[in-house]
């Protein structure tokens, strides 16, 4: 009887222990997937939030950039621009990535009322709001300006894939000098021709 009793009493004994251990194991287990679950959601975040980053500034080639230089007839030239054509100043804008700090050389300088405007593209590319910029000239049939905020008009401007033949909202409006500019992207170093546009507000002259 009583080695009967000792047995039990070990069996039991060893029947608690291998239950601890397979308790601690699972709780292991779980922990550590918890812990790579936790990891991996906040790789997640990080993705989206770097993906949201890249997206404040859009990034295009210089090919995409630049232009052929052509303007509409209607749009005039200033008489008196504070830049004049073929002298430099310094972009303080960054529209697009390789922008802000590049020198600029004027390639034409215009009085206009420029606008920033949101459209779809007609690609069917994402919606783009605050574009900068378009000038009045740029609208079919816009009539007198300045248009409001609010408005609609159609583009003829093709600075972007998807820009022409779209409608676009007017966010804002000012009148001002807008210039045509060539300068070399500060982040790829790559040619840009003509592009436009920058506002006078937008460059300072080079020191």
């Amino acid at each position: 009887m009583v080695k009967n009793k000792i047995l039990l009493g070990f069996i039991s004994v060893f029947a608690v222990s291998l239950l601890a251990a397979c308790g601690n194991g699972e709780t292991q287990t779980s922990e550590n997937e918890d812990s790579q679950s936790t990891e991996t959601e906040s790789s997640s975040e990080e993705e989206m939030d770097m993906a949201s980053d890249s997206g404040d500034h859009m990034d295009h080639s210089a090919e995409e950039m630049s232009s052929s230089g052509e303007v509409p007839e209607d749009l005039e030239e200033a008489e008196n621009p504070t830049y004049e054509v073929g002298s430099q100043a310094m972009i303080e804008a960054e529209h697009m990535q390789g922008m802000d700090g590049a020198e600029a050389t004027i390639s034409g300088a215009f009085d206009t009322t420029v606008y920033t405007v949101s459209y779809t593209p007609t690609n069917g590319g994402d919606p783009v709001e605050d574009h900068k910029w378009v000038v009045h000239e740029e609208f079919e049939d816009p009539g007198e300006a300045p248009l409001e905020p609010g408005d609609e008009a159609v583009m003829n401007a093709s600075h972007m894939e998807g820009m022409e033949g779209a409608t676009a909202t007017i966010d804002s409006a000012e009148d001002t000098t807008v210039y045509m500019v060539d300068f070399v992207t500060t982040d790829t170093e790559e040619e840009v021709q003509n592009h436009k546009w920058v506002t006078e507000s937008e460059l300072a002259p080079v020191e």
